[in-house]
């Protein structure tokens, strides 16, 4: 066999060398006809496979070992000049080096494997503590937080991310929660004193005429008197009862058709007496002949005679209470304005808490005193009917209560039984 490589070219020389280290050729009826000397001592593939070479459109390939060294071995076949006849033709390369690759790697692996294990659980214990301080810190926080640390607070990291968002909703639930406990405390406290100083005459009342009364009047007048402040503890349980029913949603607005201007009118007649014995003028007013819609007429007519009894109520001899009723677009607009002694700055967020009363310039107050529940239900009224109540008032000068009611509301939202007439 021949062999055709350029003796000058060092490529050519390298390649012809390796293919020549190991060999081998052998014509169609498994004769060799040549093969170095290493395919050699590893044995002549066998006329069998060397024929199933011939007969394949592919070449094959094997793997061979000799002298402690693997080979690869590529079979395939080539023709003489003429293309007259076929010849097998196979060459192998040595595997050391690969194994020795493989080798290496596998034992580099095997070292490197533990050491990367560590390194990544310690990392990543690092970067979970890191991440998970906020939450410790909230866990921890929370631990802390009781009715008497209400004011405490998570510092905001400013990092903008999803644990910066659960800081500031944690931090806006303690607030909510803290307004809800100084609600409550003042709740408690408010109804003691409401309660105690009718219990206290009650008592004072009974055991005078236990000790003192002489007569069947003297019992029958100490009676009265005692029945008069029970009643006034009534009151207030009745309405703490329905103010309680209202904020926890336990009932429903019936709803029925209304109409707001008729409803209006009757009830600022009904306050024409009362209001002629206190020496003010009542009026009603309206631009619009109807104004119905979609109402619950019992709360309607409490809170409209709610906010006339206290414009009658805290309004001076001489003085004028006006009631209007208009359409504005797609809603209901009921005002009551008085020229009474009016309401300062300060007191205007708090009118509509529970019991909360203006102290001072009482003396133009009528001498029946209110439970400070009144404006709440008026309150809680509005907001059933998906509406807005607006207060404007200057000291001496008086005040404006402005509802706006849509005339369809979207729900029917909680509001109070229809069994009592709870006042301010």
């Amino acid at each position: 066999m021949l062999w055709y490589f350029d003796l000058q070219d060092p490529d050519e020389s390298s390649v012809s060398a390796r293919v020549k280290s190991v060999y081998m050729i052998a014509d169609a009826n498994g004769v060799v006809k040549e093969g170095s000397p290493t395919y050699q001592a590893m044995g002549y593939d066998s006329p069998a496979y060397i024929r199933s070479v011939l007969n394949s459109s592919q070449p094959l390939w094997q793997e061979k070992r000799g002298a402690g060294i693997h080979y690869l071995i590529r079979a395939f076949y080539i023709y003489n000049d003429d293309r007259t006849h076929k010849f097998y033709l196979a060459i192998g390369t040595p595997l050391t080096n690969n194994d020795k690759v493989l080798t290496e790697f596998t034992w580099l692996c095997i070292a490197l494997i533990p050491l990367l294990t560590i390194l990544g659980v310690a990392t990543g214990w690092v970067v979970a503590g890191r991440a998970l301080r906020p939450v410790i810190e909230i866990a921890t926080a929370a631990q802390r937080i009781s009715g008497s640390n209400l004011s405490l607070r998570i510092p905001e990291r400013k990092a903008k991310d999803e644990l910066e968002y659960l800081v500031e909703t944690f931090n806006d639930m303690i607030s909510r929660l803290e307004q809800s406990f100084i609600q409550v405390r003042q709740f408690s406290t408010d109804v003691s004193h409401e309660l105690r100083t009718p219990i206290t005459i009650v008592r004072g009342q009974l055991e005078v005429a236990l000790f003192t009364a002489e007569t069947a009047e003297q019992y029958r007048d100490a009676i009265v008197t005692a029945m008069g402040d029970v009643e006034r503890l009534s009151q207030i349980v009745r309405a703490l009862l329905l103010l309680s029913q209202a904020e926890t949603g336990q009932v429903i607005l019936q709803l029925q058709t209304l109409d707001l201007v008729e409803t209006a009118r009757n009830i600022t007649e009904q306050f024409e007496i009362p209001a002629e014995g206190a020496d003010v003028t009542i009026s009603f007013h309206s631009d619009s002949a109807t104004c119905a819609g979609e109402f619950d007429r019992v709360q309607i007519e409490r809170m409209l005679s709610n906010l006339i009894s206290n414009a009658v109520k805290f309004t001076p001899p001489g003085g004028e209470v006006r009631v209007g009723v208009e359409q504005v677009n797609d809603h209901a607009e009921i005002a009551v304005r008085d020229t009474g002694q009016g309401i300062a700055p300060e007191h205007l967020p708090h009118i509509f808490d529970r019991f909360y009363r203006v102290r001072g310039r009482e003396e133009h107050a009528s001498p029946e005193k209110g439970l400070g529940l009144g404006l709440s239900f008026v309150n809680w009224i509005v907001k059933a009917h998906g509406g807005t109540i607006d207060v404007t008032s200057e000291p001496g000068k008086g005040t404006t209560f402005i509802v706006r009611l849509p005339f369809h509301p979207d729900v029917a939202g909680p509001t109070v039984p229809q069994d009592t007439e709870p006042n301010s």
